[in-house]
Order: C-alpha cells, then structure tokens, then sequence
C-alpha cells in the first residue's frame, strides 16, 4: 500500500484552513532532501507556515511538499519530503498532530523473488493434531 502520510498531511491542512486558522508544519531538516535555508534551520529542525497567504504555489503530493516563500526578503524555493514531515497544526492552537511513521514496507511491492514465509515451527499446535508437552532440560 502507499503511504498514509501525505493524506493525513493534506486532510490536517485543509481542517486548518477550514477553521481559519494559520497551518504549520514540523520538519525533521536532517533528512535527505529537505531544502529549506539552512538559517531557518533551529536544532535539526524547521517549521514552516504553509499558509497560502505566506506562501507561492504551494503543492502536496504524495512524495513532496513544494512551495516558494520568503525567507528575511529573499524569495526560496522549499522542497521537503513527507517522510520530512514530524507535524502539522494550527498556530494559533496548537491543534494538529504528529504524523505517523509508516508501516514498515507497506511502501514497497511484495517481491516475487522472496521465499514463501516458513509454515509453523513443529511444537505449535495446527488444526487437527493433538497438543503435546514435551520435556525440556
């Protein structure tokens, strides 16, 4: 399955928006291919708002989050992936919430190639065989 991420991210930002409120998000700027300006940059992290009044063609898809925005006067593009992405919330509230990780391979397809997984180890019950207890020294 794909990630659950970008979803939740889009849903939390339109519930923002709805409300009136100001949508914020939570980076984790040590991943892989965050740009953001390295002086907005506090403790390995950064949070953005992502307001379309403080914001240029802001853009979520299921990899990335995009936009342009001025950072001290100066216009910087910003490209974060969602696995970038810790939180989102409402400034003003604080309301929001973390983002989950996600399950582990759900993003990957299965792969032909890898064996069946093993059948039951022989000292568990299967149906139809009659339990046991066996003596361990």
């Amino acid at each position: 399955m794909s990630s659950h991420r970008p979803y939740l991210l889009r849903a939390l930002v339109e519930w923002i928006n709805d409300n009136g409120m100001t949508p914020h998000v939570m980076v984790d700027a040590g991943v892989a291919g965050v740009q953001v300006p390295a002086s907005a940059v506090n403790d390995g992290r950064v949070v953005l708002n992502i307001a379309e009044r403080a914001v240029m063609r802001l853009h979520i898809d299921n990899e990335t989050l995009s936009f342009t925005a001025r950072f001290s006067g100066v216009s910087f593009p910003v490209s974060v992936p969602i696995a970038a992405i810790l939180a989102v919330y409402a400034r003003e509230t604080g309301h929001g919430m973390a983002l989950p990780d996600d399950i582990a391979g759900s993003d990957s397809p299965p792969d032909d190639d890898m064996p069946p997984p093993p059948g039951p180890p022989d000292d568990i019950p299967v149906a139809g065989k009659r339990p046991h207890l066996r003596v361990v020294k």
